[in-house]
């Protein structure tokens, strides 16, 4: 089969700073420790690329958190081909450039504001968490268990009083709310109070695919991806096996295609999901990836070839980049 033109790609997911603030020995150019190393990005094209800052809920979570966006920030100024976005003019520069442009967003508000502290000094940590990024394109109330915000997707804990009041401070300021990691019940309380307290905040799903398709709580349920859709939003293509089809390496065409079915032809991208997993003990996960997806030198290109046969050149766009890029254009506008 001919390879695709090598498009552009923004992907809305990795950990390369939780990899490189906690791995011993890190390095961003390491391909055979991570599969979003600076040269597996450079190879995939990928000009925009979105950094997640992750934490689990546990005591000490706000300086894991800070320590990545310090990262972030150390990234931005080092002599590399990582550059900063933080407003359209960037974009644009980014997707014309040779080297990386990169975003920054929160995977769990336990990362600037622990359980037991007041909400108050957790929103101090959020704007110092922006002034070192510069700008956070989203952020998701919690991840996989509960937190004080609500519940995360292995949970059935919807809202609580202090996430209403994170969406309530979110109001107007382009930063989106990300669904990937919530409940069903904290994804439809999360857009209740968005639309009983007419709040300005776009909804994303960074890195999830479709229920119907594989059943998984990290998945979205048909009345959320139609939630998505309504509100102009993303949904990012998530490559983990677990996510997928345990399997099967073609699953993630499958993923598409119902999204394409589904009307989110104008919602579909990438949200890749490569992280740190050398030190996992949970074995039952291996392999995390398919062979196929394993590294970003690789994985859009050949997804994108075996989409060809399907999908014109306009789809094939909108799915590599160019949803991506009119969502972000119309948020910072």
């Amino acid at each position: 089969m001919p390879h695709t033109t090598r498009l552009p790609i923004i992907d809305l997911h990795c950990d390369l700073l939780v990899y490189l603030t906690d791995v011993p020995n890190a390095d961003m150019n390491k391909i055979e420790e991570i599969g979003c190393a600076v040269p597996a990005l450079t190879e995939g094209n990928v000009k925009l690329q979105v950094m997640a800052i992750y934490t689990a809920t546990e005591i000490g979570s706000t300086r894991y958190a800070a320590l990545q966006s310090e990262m972030f920030k150390e990234l931005a100024q080092r002599d590399n081909c990582l550059t900063a976005v933080t407003d359209t003019a960037d974009l644009q520069k980014a997707l014309q450039s040779e080297g990386i442009g990169m975003i920054a967003a929160v995977e769990n508000a336990a990362g600037f504001c622990e359980e037991s502290e007041p909400l108050e000094e957790g929103f101090k940590r959020l704007e110092k968490i922006i002034d070192d990024c510069g700008r956070l394109l989203y952020i998701s109330l919690t991840h996989h268990t509960g937190n004080r915000f609500g519940g995360g997707n292995m949970t059935t804990q919807g809202i609580t009083t202090d996430g209403r009041m994170l969406l309530d401070y979110l109001h107007g300021r382009r930063i989106c709310v990300d669904l990937s990691h919530t409940s069903d019940a904290l994804a439809h309380d999360i857009l209740t109070h968005i639309d009983t307290e007419r709040l300005d905040i776009p909804i994303i799903a960074s890195h999830s695919n479709f229920r119907p398709v594989w059943a998984h709580n990290r998945n979205l349920p048909d009345e959320l991806t139609q939630e998505v859709i309504r509100r102009k939003g993303l949904i990012g293509m998530n490559f983990l096996r677990a996510f997928l089809n345990t399997s099967d390496p073609d699953a993630v065409l499958q993923h598409i295609y119902y999204g394409l079915e589904k009307g989110a032809g104008d919602c579909l991208c990438f949200g890749a999901d490569y992280f740190y997993f050398l030190d996992s003990t949970d074995k039952e996960r291996f392999p995390y990836y398919f062979t196929a997806h394993e590294q970003a030198g690789t994985s859009y290109t050949y997804i994108l070839d075996q989409l060809k046969e399907r999908l014109s050149k306009a789809q094939l766009e909108k799915l590599a980049y160019s949803n991506a890029r009119q969502f972000i254009e119309r948020l910072w506008a």
